[in-house]
């Protein structure tokens, strides 16, 4: 075996992209020939091999510094405590794994992958790092990273080696600062005239879109404001501030801290004519309370900006390509992707999150025009002496003007990130690409003098373990992992089969057969999904493709150009998507594994069309799914068993339609604002809605029942949604009371998995994991805070107090009133239930059930993940126990039978 040390978090801004890439990375790596090693860069610059638990963590603040080194109403990274004795933080990092120099680099690992992003990660300081330590490692070296991380100084080299680029100007940090608003006015005349309207304002040294700003006939204010987004600057009122309330207040200290779009710690406070520097969100705030009046600034101290680009906006298609080396080290550059997003920015969000933008491969172009694009990424990459691979994002104008912008050495390895996306076009599935990029970067670094000997040991020692393990996967269990669906988290579906579809695939026990599910509530069809497919961005996207598909001449050339890479890593691939049949489902499959979320996946329908066959299949059985898709009836349920639930009530269109003001009238009279308004019969989170006062009632009510698919614009302000939340129309709602603490000491919002097991005489068993504590950012959980990677709060377990004895007396109430939930609702497989905790006392604890997932979501991120690591289960074997149970399960049932 290989031992690949997988760099990732760091000190970046995008420290938590590098998180997951990482997390992508250790799962895909092939298990047969590689040995994952995860290496933990803290946001301090310090080195821990981390334990495995953490790498399911939804966020590096999920674990680091541990929950009990967080305070309850903020999450924080290390940096907050930096001014801590460095044996204190010696001893914090040791609670994650152990600290490590690079001096025990080449005891631990042979490969360095760097999965690091931002600066020290793309910048060439890890690589000059590793080579003084002598260990090879992925990509690009120390001058071509150096040149890709500074975008100030791509846009003068580039621009003397003849690559087209936007009219630009820059403004250096220190002459921003001291500039009075005459002449800050002055400055935005000159930009105009000299660049034209609109300007981009943007970061030099940061990536995803972190600091970036379009303006459309700015004033001065808005100028000012972009400046200082980029600069990592932010200016108060002192007096408004103290106007707002205390919610507001968080909210505001969440968004200055953040590390994307805000500041982050430590941070420069100034004040008349005092200077702070603050650590923590605690300190920020009683910073705030002390003064009273008068204007205060606040400064990024760390990732901060010495120089802003101005550039003149360009009008085009934007498209973001991958170059890759082949084995004899000349360029491909892959079928470049189109980006169409649904804001001017294609922003952090837009990137990470399904379904929010559209990604189209390859660009929709003439063929000559996707040749310039590629030819054009090609040079650019040789004339920045890229090495392995590269990111290349661009735009092509409408007269066929190529704008190239943003080298990235270090691509962004989140599942549905372009550099597996792109891969996929040509075959190579995660794993395999993982394993071509270790090839090559050692071929690359075999032609270096430091690092020439051991990576021609590690490339023999490669190839020998590949020759040997040829054709070794036989008599495997065949998994049907069934994605997509048409209900509103169709998106999240893919996500979750990606996810499943991975971490089998790296195994030598399952056969993945990914299998996508399309159509509407009256009839559905399967499909086989090739590789290319599956990792399309999001279920829309899939579902056209297998609703036209057709080969594309650039896709079929661009094959032809890669088959000397292909041909060692993509022998088997298949490209054109194939029905199934479901009468045919039990020749293909020996079990399915459903990661559909609402219908038909959670509500029985799909289950019972797989009984009929005899295939067995993840979850709960037809009748328990039935209730528990449906939220109201699932309430009624429980209410009638003892269970604590919310004062409920459903919201029929009819019944809107017939006796509107009446409606409104008896909604009122029930319920007290604020209350909670969501789908009774959907997943979680889509469409859930803290209604505070009529007006958002009304919103909430014409939004949901109107005729049309698309919504709004008007409604969606009005209901406070984000560009491409979802939020389908339908005949009927459900509203529930508000749950408060109503007194209680300790307050929770809770989610909490489970696992069951077949006893030796097939008597079910529950195993409960300890629930994870999910603080809400906003009004209500997210979309984002529960599946994107770097969002929302998961502390797992759950803090129900600060004793830990009591604590574990706590956990263990809550977790015995889960298991009676899944009991009374017969549920099975595996499950999340949502709820609060309302501890009044050790003894006195409430909780009270929000709803029930018996298909929970499976994204890399998702928080049963990290509760099944707490009971000592990789995110494989969570899987892998799913599946056992309904092996089981089955035999069990046919043994009946017979």
């Amino acid at each position: 075996m290989i031992r690949i040390g997988i760099f990732f978090g760091g000190s970046s801004r995008e420290r938590e992209v590098s998180f997951a890439g990482g997390r992508t990375v250790y799962d895909n790596l092939d298990k047969s020939l590689f040995e994952a090693v995860p290496i933990f860069v803290d946001s301090l610059g310090r080195f821990i091999l981390l334990e495995w638990e953490y790498l399911y963590k939804g966020t590096i603040r999920d674990f680091y510094p541990p929950a009990q080194h967080q305070p309850r109403d903020f999450q924080i990274y290390i940096e907050s405590l930096a001014q801590s004795p460095a044996a204190w933080l010696e001893s914090i990092a040791t609670e994650v794994g152990r600290p490590i120099t690079p001096a025990d680099f080449a005891g631990l690992f042979d490969v360095a992958f760097l999965a690091l992003h931002g600066s020290y990660g793309e910048d060439g300081t890890i690589q000059g790092l590793l080579e003084w330590y002598g260990i090879p490692y992925t990509g690009s070296g120390i001058l071509p990273s150096a040149i890709g991380i500074d975008k100030a100084t791509q846009q003068r080299l580039f621009q003397k080696m003849g690559f087209e680029r936007p009219a630009y100007r820059l403004i250096g940090r220190d002459d921003y600062l001291r500039m009075d608003a005459r002449a800050l006015e002055a400055m935005l005349q000159a930009s105009l005239q000299q660049l034209g309207d609109p300007l981009v304002v943007k970061s030099a040294h940061q990536g995803s879109s972190i600091g970036v700003s379009v303006l459309r006939n700015p004033k001065l204010e808005d100028w000012q404001q972009a400046l200082d987004k980029a600069f990592f600057i932010r200016r108060l009122s002192l007096s408004e501030w103290h106007k707002l309330n205390e919610e507001q207040q968080r909210a505001r200290l969440i968004e200055w801290t953040d590390i994307r779009e805000g500041l982050g710690f430590p941070m420069l406070a100034e004040y008349e004519n005092e200077h702070t520097t603050l650590y923590h969100p605690h300190e920020l705030r009683a910073w705030l309370q002390k003064h009273t009046g008068g204007q205060a600034t606040l400064y990024a101290l760390q990732n901060t900006e010495t120089e802003v680009l101005i550039e003149a906006f360009i009008h085009g298609q934007e498209f973001s390509c991958i170059v890759v080396e082949d084995l004899d080290g000349k360029p491909i550059a892959l079928p470049p992707t189109q980006i169409i997003k649904q804001s001017e920015v294609f922003d952090y969000r837009a990137k990470y999150l399904p379904g929010i933008s559209r990604k189209i491969t390859p660009i929709e172009l003439p063929e000559a025009q996707i040749e310039a694009i590629r030819d054009a990424c090609v040079s650019l990459y040789e004339a920045m002496e890229g090495e392995v691979y590269a990111r290349i994002d661009g735009f092509i104008t409408p007269q066929g003007k190529i704008y190239l912008n943003d080298p990235n050495t270090t691509s962004g390895m989140m599942p549905s990130s372009f550099f597996f996306h792109q891969a996929a076009e040509i075959g190579l599935d995660p794993s395999r690409f993982l394993t071509y990029i270790i090839e090559r970067s050692l071929q690359v670094r075999a032609s270096q003098p430091n690092l020439h000997f051991k990576s021609l040991q590690l490339l023999e020692r490669l190839h020998t373990l590949r020759d040997k393990l040829h054709n070794q996967k036989q008599d495997t269990i065949r998994v049907g992992v069934i994605m997509g669906g048409y209900s509103s988290e169709r998106h999240i579906s893919v996500e979750s089969g990606r996810n499943i579809y991975e971490k089998l695939s790296a195994s030598t026990k399952y056969t993945p057969v990914p299998i996508f599910l399309t159509g509407n509530a009256e009839h559905w069809q399967l499909y086989r999904l090739p590789i290319h497919l599956m990792l399309k961005d999001n279920a829309d996207d899939i579902k056209e493709k297998i609703e036209h598909y057709k080969t594309h001449p650039i896709i079929e050339k661009i094959k032809q150009e890669a088959r000397g890479l292909t041909a060692h890593y993509a022998q088997d691939a298949f490209f054109e998507p194939q029905a199934i049949p479901f009468e045919e489902l039990p020749e293909m499959v020996d079990v399915v594994f459903i990661a559909l979320h609402g219908r038909p996946g959670e509500d029985g329908s799909l289950q019972a069309g797989l009984e009929k066959y005899g295939i067995p299949y993840n979850g709960s059985g037809v009748a328990s799914s039935q209730i528990t898709i449906n939220k109201y009836e699932t309430n009624e349920i429980l209410k009638k068993h003892g269970i604590a639930v919310a004062e409920h009530r459903l919201v029929y269109k009819e019944e809107w339609e017939q006796e509107g003001q009446k409606l409104i009238e008896a909604i009122e009279a029930a319920f007290t604002y604020p209350f909670i308004a969501k789908p009774a019969d959907d997943g979680c989170s889509s469409a859930v809605k803290k209604v505070k006062n009529r007006e958002e009632l009304l919103a909430y009510i014409e939004a949901s029942f109107r005729a049309e698919e698309m919504l709004d614009p008007v409604l969606m302000q009005r209901l406070g949604l984000k560009p491409g939340a979802p939020f389908p129309p339908r005949d009927f709602f459900l509203i529930e009371e508000l749950i408060t603490a109503r007194g209680a000491g300790r307050f929770l919002e809770i989610t909490g998995g489970l696992l069951t097991h077949l006893d030796a005489d097939g008597k079910r068993r529950y195993e409960v994991f300890s629930p994870s504590e999910t603080p809400a950012l906003g009004e209500v959980l997210s979309l984002e805070e529960k599946f994107l990677a770097g969002e929302g709060q998961n502390i797992t377990p759950a803090r129900f107090s600060e004793d830990p004895e009591e604590n574990r007396r706590i956990t263990e109430i809550v977790k015995q009133q889960l298991q009676k939930v899944a009991e009374i609702l017969d549920v099975e497989g595996y499950a999340r239930i949502d709820a609060f905790v309302r501890v009044y006392s050790p003894e006195e604890v409430e909780t009270i059930i929000v709803e029930i997932n018996s298909l929970p979501g499976m994204t890399p991120a998702t928080c049963i993940f990290h509760q099944a690591a707490l009971h000592h289960y990789t995110p494989y074997d969570f899987i892998d126990k799913i599946l056992s149970y309904a092996l089981s399960k089955s035999k069990n049932t046919k043994l009946k039978h017979t």
